[in-house]
């Protein structure tokens, strides 16, 4: 793929989950709701990125989380996070303080944006995964229906971190199969409007970029190795975007912040 100029950078979790917010909010179908329609941002730690780059302003993302993974042995596992703020929505660019988080759904018209968060990635196939334990389905059993059934977008911002190894359908297939005999939630597989680091970046600069490695120690675990490449032009613009989400904090120096 041959360009003008190329610019190779890795960038963590939270790096990521910064980026793939500002991507969101360019995205020309949610510009265009919350301009004239109606935008839902559901909790996840990478939704709560989502709502500060919506609306310009900061929120305590520890407040705006659901099912959460923390390491086994952490001291403040089921402490740290809560789900206190719901589900947020969004008209003319701002929190409609009235609208029903609960009945919101029979409110919602075609070119209305919903964004959820995923569990599982796989990039090639355009598809997501969703850890599910409520029997109801939960936030995707609630969304997904009216997505079809009213043509709205299901924007699901996700960071590569998130990509598995193996078949998400082949993976879900198995899960039903056990049955009652499965303890631990269930995945539930969807076709989505994937926002990754990847699609940020055109979005914003109008360069591409590709995934040429992942990992990393001292706080980037789960770090992604990503080249830009496109005009010169494009890839200063990459340059000045990766240099303002460099330094965000991981989850735990930003809970310990708060």
């Amino acid at each position: 793929m041959p360009a003008e100029a190329y610019y190779t950078f890795s960038l963590t979790v939270a790096e990521g989950k910064r980026l793939i917010g500002k991507g969101v909010a360019a995205l020309p179908c949610v510009r265009r709701a919350l301009a004239e329609g109606t935008v839902v941002v559901t909790r996840s730690t990478t939704s709560g990125y989502v709502l500060e780059e919506l609306l310009g302003t900061p929120i305590n993302r520890l407040d705006f989380v659901t099912g959460r993974t923390l390491p086994s042995a952490h001291p403040e596992r089921g402490k740290l996070l809560s789900a206190e703020i719901p589900e947020t929505i969004l008209r003319g660019g701002e929190i409609d303080a009235g609208a029903d988080a609960e009945t919101i759904t029979g409110e919602l018209r075609a070119g209305d944006v919903v964004i959820k968060s995923p569990n599982a990635l796989d990039y090639c196939q355009g598809l997501v995964g969703y850890l599910i334990g409520a029997p109801t389905g939960g936030t995707v059993g609630k969304y997904l229906g009216p997505t079809h059934g009213r043509h709205l977008h299901f924007v699901a911002p996700c960071g590569l971190e998130k990509q598995i190894a193996g078949d998400l359908i082949e993976a879900s297939a198995l899960l039903t199969e056990a049955g009652e005999r499965l303890q631990g939630p269930s995945l539930w597989v969807t076709p989505a409007e994937i926002v990754t680091e990847l699609e940020a970046i055109e979005f914003l600069t109008g360069a591409c970029a590709m995934q040429i490695g992942a990992g990393g120690i001292m706080g980037a675990e789960g770090a992604v190795w990503l080249t830009a490449f496109g005009t010169d032009e494009q890839i200063e613009r990459v340059n000045d975007l990766i240099e303002s989400v460099q330094g965000e904090p991981e989850m735990l120096e930003y809970a310990q912040e708060q």
